[in-house]
């Protein structure tokens, strides 16, 4: 099922989300299943739990956007243990639309995660992935990609923000 992205100022978004801790359950397949079907509607590479609103530390992500099932990954409770390098490249966020800006992350990063069996998983990230790993598990600390911006940039973000909101076009 499609479920709504909830959109910057959902205080959900800002929350660091809770650890799962009972796996293999239908509940917890059907919420990855839901994420899935919302982050592919919505066009997206990673989608957060807290996006739609639960509040589990759980992230879809899938870099090739639909093209490659092989590529789909689905992290439970990640934590990056390592970060090399850096690139700056263009980031939006399913939950700020319409808004992108260059962030600066770590070109490699390595991650420890449970699957949806409650194992745990070690992934490596380079590149997009790398920058995917990042603004997700960013998400679930509460963390979005407009903190990484300078203060000037995330304000001026926020006055359009707002300005849409009063519009009623933000909803």
């Amino acid at each position: 099922m499609v479920r709504t992205i909830l959109k910057y100022g959902e205080p959900i978004l800002e929350e660091v989300a809770e650890p799962v801790t009972e796996f293999d359950t239908p509940e917890l397949r059907n919420l990855i299943a839901d994420m899935w079907e919302t982050m592919y509607a919505a066009k997206g590479v990673g989608l957060a739990a807290p996006q739609i609103g639960s509040k589990k530390r759980i992230s879809v992500i899938d870099v090739s956007v639909g093209e490659d099932e092989s590529k789909k990954i689905v992290i439970i409770n990640p934590e990056v243990t390592f970060r090399e390098g850096k690139q700056t490249g263009e980031e939006g966020c399913l939950s700020i639309p319409g808004f992108r800006e260059p962030v600066t992350r770590a070109m490699h990063v390595k991650v420890r995660a449970q699957n949806e069996k409650g194992e745990t998983i070690e992934l490596d990230g380079e590149e997009l992935l790398a920058r995917a790993f990042e603004h997700e598990i960013d998400h679930l600390n509460g963390v979005l990609f407009i903190n990484h911006l300078s203060a000037l940039k995330r304000d001026i973000i926020r006055r359009k923000i707002k300005k849409l909101q009063r519009a009623g076009e933000w909803d």
